[in-house]
C-alpha cells in the first residue's frame, strides 16, 4: 500500500507564496504521474497540475504562470510552489499518484489546508 503525505499548508496573505510537499512511501519513479488537486468548500475537486515520470508538467489555466510542480526522486517527494496567491486559491490541496502495472492504481493523500486571506 502506498502512502502519500502532504505538508506545507498554511494561512497566507494574498500575494504571498507557499510550497507544498508530498512525500511518498515508495520511490516516485514507479508512478506514471503524480499531481496536485484541490477542493474548495462547496466545490468539486479539481486538477491543479501534474508531473509525469519523464518530468513533463501540465497545469490548470487558473494557476499557469503562478504554480510550479517539481520532483525530487531521491526524497520520494513532489512539490507545489505557489506564488502570487489569491483568495480563490483557498482549498484543501491533495496529492495524487497514478500507476499502471497490469492494472490501474490510484493513490491519494489526506490533504493539506491552504487559506489565502485578502
Amino acid at each position: 500500500q502506498v502512502q502519500l503525505v502532504e505538508s506545507g499548508g498554511s494561512l497566507v496573505q494574498a500575494g504571498g507564496s507557499l510550497r507544498l510537499s508530498c512525500a511518498a512511501s515508495r520511490s516516485i519513479s514507479s508512478f506514471n504521474s503524480m499531481g496536485w488537486y484541490r477542493q474548495a468548500p462547496g466545490k468539486q475537486r479539481e486538477l491543479v497540475g501534474i508531473i509525469t515520470s519523464g518530468g513533463t508538467t501540465n497545469y490548470a489555466d487558473s494557476v499557469k504562470g503562478r504554480f510550479t510542480i517539481s520532483r525530487d526522486n531521491a526524497k520520494y517527494t513532489i512539490y507545489l510552489q505557489m506564488n502570487n496567491l489569491t483568495p480563490e486559491d483557498t482549498a484543501v490541496y491533495y496529492c495524487h499518484a497514478h500507476m499502471y502495472n497490469s492494472q490501474m492504481y490510484s493513490y491519494w493523500g489526506q490533504g493539506t489546508q491552504v487559506t489565502v486571506s485578502s
